[in-house]
């Protein structure tokens, strides 16, 4: 089976629009999330949870023009930004005619273009318009970021759209591992993006009781595995990677980051919204079978860590269940508590996390934790970054459904 290297990485996300920014935000423990800015002042207020990890200062003017913005909904543009930045990394900025073919896109979403979706709707429910924009469809449809990725760089490759709920940029990563492992192609564009923070989806996530209220400190609202945890922040943003053939990257000297070298993936088939313990377990001990390792050889988890009640319980429980006795030494981070959830783009942003990790010795901490609850009892690296070596690390995400994916990266 061929061996499948990381060799660019692009992320845009509330704590930062590169993995610079991004990375050194979260080692500082900043958090993205803040009062709701991209919505009206009127719509915000008929909310009853008004803060969200939205990505601060984008101006899409600035990537694009006005006639490509026509086309693109906002996930799709953010899915650009990280794509582009993640060539530029690989040195793949120009693709040529051999390497087209030969290199797709993957790029997992929840909720594709649901701001065009939620607006086009208002227009024709609330103003009773007759008409919508002809190019609704084109910018609503779920693959669009894929397409527009495909199109934007020459990636004539497979090209697919996984849409997992919060598992679909982890599933992307590894369905797209898998190509190029049995040889479909050489290179991969893969990663996640969404951007939810609408009046509809709030409204949803409010009507589940699962969202963190603010109380006055947004900063603080998303607090994982802390006693006093109250919710999911939802976030927004995109992480895409350059995914490839170890020989093809060692052939053009390529910088490898990171080998990506487990994938497990699997369905608990019990219960629509609450996860068991079985199914995440399952799903991380498939992903160290694949990757010919054992649970000690695991120096980091960045966990799903949702900071809801039961979820959190539950990946502790499993975590505790494959790692054993290795668990108690194990750091395990939820940086969502810094980036929000970005639902099916959580994964790929975690994985710049987990890869910046082995890069740079450097576990990024689980921010705003307080107090400790007696059924999350493992090393959460709360609020303080820590330095210490990195040769492996093991990204989970689990979505509603009950559909679990968990990958490995190591040192190369």
């Amino acid at each position: 089976m061929r061996r499948v290297v990381i060799t660019g990485m692009g992320v845009i996300a509330a704590p930062g629009a590169s993995v610079g920014d991004f990375f050194s935000s979260l080692v500082a423990g900043r958090s993205g999330s803040r009062p709701i800015q991209n919505l009206p002042p009127e719509v915000v207020s008929r909310l009853n949870c008004r803060i969200a990890a939205e990505v601060p200062g984008f101006e899409p003017l600035q990537h694009f023009t006005e006639k490509e913005l026509d086309q693109l909904d906002r996930f799709s543009q953010f899915a650009l930004v990280a794509a582009r930045q993640a060539l530029a990394q690989a040195g793949l900025e120009k693709l040529s005619e051999a390497q087209q073919p030969r290199t797709g896109v993957c790029i997992g979403t929840a909720y594709g273009g649901i701001e065009t979706l939620d607006t086009q709707y208002f227009s024709l429910y609330a103003k009773n318009a007759t008409r919508l924009s002809p190019l609704a469809i084109p910018r609503v449809m779920y693959n669009a970021a894929t397409c527009q990725v495909s199109m934007r760089f020459q990636a004539r490759g497979p090209c697919l759209t996984p849409t997992t709920a919060c598992s679909s940029a982890t599933h992307a990563l590894g369905e797209a591992y898998r190509m190029i492992q049995q040889g479909q192609a050489d290179w991969m564009l893969a990663g996640g993006s969404d951007a939810p923070i609408t009046y509809g989806v709030v409204r949803g996530w409010e009507a589940m009781r699962v969202l963190a209220p603010e109380n006055g400190n947004a900063a603080r609202a998303c607090r994982p595995f802390s006693g006093d945890r109250q919710g999911i922040v939802i976030g927004e943003g995109a992480a895409v990677f350059v995914l490839e053939e170890y020989e093809a990257a060692r052939r053009r000297g390529a910088q490898i980051l990171a080998e990506l070298a487990g994938y497990g993936a699997n369905s608990d088939a019990s219960h629509i919204t609450q996860p068991s313990v079985a199914g995440p377990a399952v799903a991380m001990r498939l992903a160290l079978e694949d990757a010919g390792m054992k649970p000690e050889e695991i120096d980091y988890i960045n966990a799903h860590g949702t900071a809801t009640r039961v979820n959190d319980v539950i990946e502790t429980r499993a975590i505790k269940e494959v790692f054993g006795a290795h668990a108690k030494k194990l750091p395990v981070s939820s940086t969502k508590s810094m980036h929000g959830h970005v639902m099916g783009a959580s994964g790929a942003i975690e994985l710049v996390a987990a890869v910046e990790a082995i890069c740079r010795g450097v576990i990024p901490p689980t921010a705003n934790y307080a107090t400790p609850d007696p059924e999350c009892d493992l090393d959460y690296v709360p609020n303080q970054a820590r330095k210490i070596p990195v040769r492996a690390a093991l990204s989970n995400s689990f979505a509603f459904g009950g559909l679990n994916a968990v990958l490995i990266v190591k040192r190369v």
